[in-house]
């Protein structure tokens, strides 16, 4: 048995690769960044390739810098941006089109098709998402129907459709293994989240032929080997999760009722609801959690497309930062006696409001107003958003106990903006030590299903605390400014 693990964590603008030993300390981490593609206006791609060679890179070199043979190597853990579409050929492996990126809008318009023909209640009680570009199946079909004779090669069984962990699975095991996880597979609006298969009648509405469907598999499970050719001899691959699902196991979320929110460029917040898929009245997403021996646990799933973006936007876009670790101690600097607020639709709201025709506004300037507050202002953005996030869950999922959020993700090493958020949603939010959460429980996955590493139950014992923010924001104040930006988001909405 190997004495380590390898988490290969492919995100939408660059390839991790971790080395965990059997304790999930880190030994070596690898990197590369790779070119997203714009080909028109609301679309966004990767070339497949960019992600296969960034994938093999630094998996190697990951390896080479811990200084490990690959025989020491127990199991391989993969974990992805999820949504992300790709359909190749089955003979060769060659993708047929470039891959299309879950923030592609390029399918609006068949997603409006579809749900002025009354197709969303049906896709939502089954799948727990809604008829929207950002999901797969829509992407989907819109390959099939733009390569020449892609439709003709799909019916005779030629071609594989797959997230971004099929693909490289498909290429780790040379093509040997398609399958993939059941939390990728909740993702693409095909699949019935509360009978654990394809649905037969949903790949029929979008057109997708079941033929090109992978397994599905439990999160800690065999996929497979890695060939020979890949770090110089066979290696099992024991883990494929999506990415915002692994971060909640990083995070130890294994207990209903718990939370975690990551925050880079946007912001993803999962609760775990357990046994239970919970059906969302305030347009969050019911999703799978985890999958583990052949046991679904789920949770509700709420999406901030803007959180660091906003931070972004002040040092690119407007020229008042020189560094993002700046808004801090402007933030810090900020006159208390001014309201300033941002609401940062640069791209829509997402949930609750699910607005795409929304934008950025600013509100409360006054001739006073610096960059101090218009920094305070974005950091507090991302405290608000949450709590529109967290207060529709509550009304969700009304049993939901969560005292505590855990948050990871860039964003999360600004100690201003967290204790914003503890203050604004009235609850302690905690931050991990170690904060790659995405491929650690990724790697935690890989171990459990190699026997090296201890139940979900006992796991939450290794879980260990950097920082635990308290709030200490007086009620009233948190009020006022709570509803300064509800009126904020209303402003927002109606000049949509």
């Amino acid at each position: 048995m190997g004495s380590c693990i390898i988490a290969l964590d492919q995100g939408t603008t660059s390839t991790r690769a971790l080395v965990f030993d059997t304790h999930l300390a880190v030994l070596a981490i690898a990197q590369r960044e790779f070119p997203q593609h714009y080909p028109a206006s609301g679309w966004v791609e990767h070339d497949p390739e960019d992600i296969w060679q960034s994938a093999l890179a630094t998996l190697r070199e990951a390896l080479k810098v811990a200084d490990i043979p690959a025989a020491d190597v127990a199991a391989i853990g993969i974990t992805n941006q999820r949504e992300t579409t790709l359909v190749w050929d089955r003979a060769t492996g060659r993708p047929i089109h470039n891959a299309i990126i879950w923030q592609d809008r390029r399918t609006a318009d068949l997603c409006t098709r579809l749900r002025e023909a009354g197709v969303e209640a049906k896709a939502t009680e089954k799948t727990g998402l809604l008829l929207d570009p950002y999901f797969s199946a829509t992407k989907c079909a819109w390959i099939l129907d733009h390569v020449p004779g892609a439709r003709a090669s799909a019916a005779a069984g030629q071609l594989a459709f797959g997230t971004v962990d099929s693909f490289l699975l498909w290429r780790l095991s040379g093509g040997a293994v398609h399958a993939t996880d059941a939390t990728n597979a909740s993702r693409t609006l095909l699949y019935n989240i509360h009978a654990g298969e394809w649905d037969e009648e949903l790949c029929r509405i979008f057109d997708v032929p079941m033929t090109m469907l992978p397994q599905v598999r439990d999160n800690a499970a065999e996929f497979g080997h890695a060939t020979a050719d890949v770090l110089g001899q066979p290696v099992p691959i024991r883990s494929m999760i999506g990415d915002q699902q692994a971060a909640m196991v990083g995070q130890a979320c294994f207990v209903p009722g718990m939370m975690k929110s990551t925050y880079g460029t946007g912001c993803f917040a999962l609760l775990n609801t357990g046994r239970k898929a919970v059906q969302s009245q305030n347009r969050l997403l019911a999703t799978v959690a985890y999958q583990l021996a052949g046991q679904r646990t789920y949770a509700l799933e709420g999406s901030i497309f803007v959180a660091g973006a906003a931070v972004q936007w002040l040092r690119d876009g407007l020229g008042i930062l020189h560094a993002a670790a700046e808004a801090d101690s402007l933030a810090a600097a900020a006159d208390p006696a001014q309201d300033v607020y941002l609401v940062p639709a640069f791209v829509g709201l997402g949930a609750p409001y699910w607005d795409a025709d929304a934008r950025g506004t600013l509100f409360g300037l006054t001739r006073a107003t610096s960059k101090r507050e218009l920094a305070r202002a974005a950091l507090e953005s991302v405290g608000y958003q949450t709590r529109d996030l967290i207060e529709a869950m509550r009304r969700d999922w009304p049993e939901a106990g969560a005292t505590v959020l855990r948050v990871d993700g860039g964003m999360s090493a600004s100690d201003w903006a967290m204790q914003f958020l503890a203050d604004i949603l009235d609850m302690p939010v905690e931050r991990p030590r170690l904060m790659e959460t995405t491929a650690l429980g990724a790697a935690y996955l890989a171990g459990l299903a190699a026997g090296l590493l201890p139940r979900p139950d006992e796991m939450t014992q290794t879980w260990a605390l950097d920082r635990r923010f308290e709030p200490n924001l007086l009620p009233e104040r948190r009020e006022a400014k709570w509803q300064g930006w509800r009126d904020a988001v209303a402003r927002t909405l109606q000049r949509g």
